[in-house]
């Protein structure tokens, strides 16, 4: 199942309720495939990744573009190529 970027900013503003704030990847309820191949997609394309910030804590890690991260940020300015 592919999911869109739409559909993975609506996941993140479900779990974070705002942009801005850090969400666990495994919080969104997508399987590991789903996450990883979705973000590694995304952070390759220069008008997706500049909106989105990985981060590397505490929590499972995914391999996002060939680096261990655990957490995601989404800019609000995101919303000008919904």
């Amino acid at each position: 199942m592919t999911i869109t970027l739409r559909e993975a900013v609506d996941k993140y503003l479900a779990v974070g309720r705002d942009f801005g704030v850090p969400v666990a990847l495994a919080a969104l309820g997508l399987s590991r495939e789903q996450v990883e191949s979705m973000f590694s997609a995304f952070d390759e394309d220069y008008h997706i990744s500049r909106y989105l910030h990985f981060e590397c804590a505490d929590g499972v890690n995914y391999q996002i573009g060939g680096f261990p991260q655990t957490h995601v940020v989404i800019d609000a300015e995101i919303q000008s190529i919904l």
